[in-house]
């Protein structure tokens, strides 16, 4: 509890700044389902029939996932707030309109004659009788919509809206439960404060109710200001980052510390960065040195003259349990050794990436055309094996490798358990034999699993073979986990623009990006 503590303290402006803008993000697509939902709610009172097609229509939008109604809009409308926007406005519909017509249809058709009788027109009636002792049961959806807004806003972080979910999305991606907490918390506990206050409201009756309503309608826009507040300067220039690059100490975090860079990236998850930097939503992102979409967006991997990043040689991690269970494994697996160079990696993530082919089918090709696969023949499968992967397609596409190779050249079973997260999630999963292999870079085992004083860090770095023999060799001795030869490609981190906005720049290399942001 005290690492918590300690992590808010240290975090406490940006959790300042999430928290506002997780406030203004709820109350700018409320006061939208508020501008369009009470007309709405009002209009289809008069039209029974229009109102059975239009609140099931809502209600089929209330049933949607909220990461599929997000990806979507993303197609539609990129990343960025929009698509958030939109979201939350679609979830908080159907208690508006819903809980208006429900409101109104409600009031006594007894009152609404004797109004009618006294000479009231039909506006007259609406706002004079309907609508005030509607208010208590309108005031209700309007209670439930800000709840669930609060609620779904967490996942505006992954199409880089901002808000708590940005401390969720990368204490996920890091393993990181203090992370996760700093945002879930604030979260719960803001969904909780507006869901009291609401209530409060909500059991004052007659003028003191209409009163209220009135202030709280004026309130929202104010809130949702908090949403436009301005944030850092990363000198004109867009940036996208992956909420586990943006974490990692051989990530952003080495940037600083090799170039003294200093950026206010928009998170986003890592999926939609480079979609994000073609459409031109964002001008510099985090990417992967062999992603197949550099060259298919034309796209420039700015030099890293520092080295702050390590060496990423590809390798198979595997439990030595595993390997002594089953003595044909490493066997079969040696085989892939060298055999995935950087051109060849790129060229498949290419494929699977850009021309959407399935992992499978591009694992099938590369097996085939290294002569690897045996002719087809039945076995009686005995044993089994887990193999593990991140969440990113280069991984999907190892991971069919590997199924492929070792069903067709032994007669094991095997599983295949992908897009586990993050670094530290596959390899707790490795550790706890939830999962027997997974394929791994070195730099991420040196930096983010083993972290090594970083005077020895930085002695490794620059050399691959001497990082390769350390983080093997540390593995061996800590966990009785084997690091198998190194598959052939070397997948770094990288820092990536628009070819054409980088010659215009003069952008070349990460010191180059320095010095343009000094000027």
């Amino acid at each position: 509890m005290r690492e918590f503590f300690d992590f808010v303290v240290q975090q406490s402006d940006k959790l300042m700044e999430q928290t506002l803008t997780h406030i203004g993000l709820t109350f700018l697509s409320l006061c939208l389902a508020l501008l369009i939902g009470l007309p709405v709610g009002i209009l289809i009172t008069y039209r029974p029939k229009v109102a059975a097609v239009l609140l099931a229509l809502v209600g089929v939008l209330q049933t949607i996932p909220s990461i599929a109604l997000l990806g979507f809009l993303i197609p539609i409308l990129g990343i960025g707030s929009w698509p958030a926007i939109i979201a939350l406005f679609l979830y908080a519909l159907l208690p508006i309109v819903r809980n208006t017509y429900v409101g109104i249809r409600e009031v006594s058709p007894a009152l609404k004659e004797t109004a009618r009788g006294m000479g009231m027109t039909p506006g007259q009636v609406l706002t004079r009788l309907e609508l005030p002792l509607a208010l208590p049961v309108i005031f209700a959806g309007i209670r439930t919509a800000t709840v669930i807004n609060v609620g779904v806003a967490t996942l505006a972080a992954y199409v880089a809206a901002g808000g708590l979910g940005e401390f969720i999305f990368g204490g996920i991606a890091l393993n990181n439960p203090n992370m996760v907490l700093a945002g879930a918390i604030p979260a719960a506990l803001l969904a909780v404060l507006f869901d009291f206050l609401l209530a409060r409201l909500q059991q004052l009756r007659g003028l003191q109710l209409r009163r209220v309503a009135l202030v709280f309608l004026l309130l929202a826009p104010v809130l949702s200001g908090f949403y436009w507040l301005p944030g850092g300067n990363s000198g004109g220039l867009v940036v996208g980052f992956a909420h586990e690059f943006y974490g990692r100490a051989d990530g952003y975090p080495g940037l600083v510390q090799a170039y003294g860079l200093r950026l206010t990236p928009r998170l986003i998850d890592q999926n939609l960065m480079y979609e994000a930097i073609h459409r031109g939503q964002v001008d510099m992102i985090s990417g992967y040195s062999t992603d197949g979409r550099i060259k298919a967006f034309d796209l420039r991997v700015l030099d890293d003259n520092k080295n702050a990043f390590p060496p990423y040689q590809a390798a198979l991690v595997v439990r030595q349990a595993v390997l002594d269970q089953h003595p044909d494994l490493a066997e079969t697996l040696h085989l892939l050794d060298g055999r995935l160079s950087d051109a060849a990696m790129t060229a498949l993530n290419y494929r699977a990436d850009y021309r959407h082919e399935s992992p499978e089918v591009v694992a099938r090709r590369f097996l085939t055309e290294q002569k690897l696969l045996l002719p087809p023949g039945r076995k009686a499968r005995q044993g089994r094996v887990v193999i593990g992967t991140k969440i990113f397609t280069e991984q999907y596409i190892l991971a069919e490798i590997l199924r492929q190779l070792l069903e067709n050249r032994t007669a094991l079973e095997v599983i295949t358990k992908t897009g586990l997260g993050g670094t530290q999630i596959c390899f707790n999963a490795l550790k706890a034999g939830q999962i027997d292999l997974y394929p791994e870079y070195t730099g991420t085992g040196l930096l983010v699993i083993l972290q090594p004083p970083p005077a020895l860090a930085d002695s490794l770095k620059a050399d691959r073979k001497a990082v390769y023999q350390y983080v093997s060799r540390e593995f061996q001795n800590r966990y009785k986990l084997n690091w198998l030869a190194p598959l052939g490609f070397n997948n770094t981190y990288a820092l990536m623009m628009r070819r054409g906005q980088a010659d215009r720049l003069g952008i070349r290399s990460i010191s180059d990006l320095k010095r343009y942001l000094d000027q």
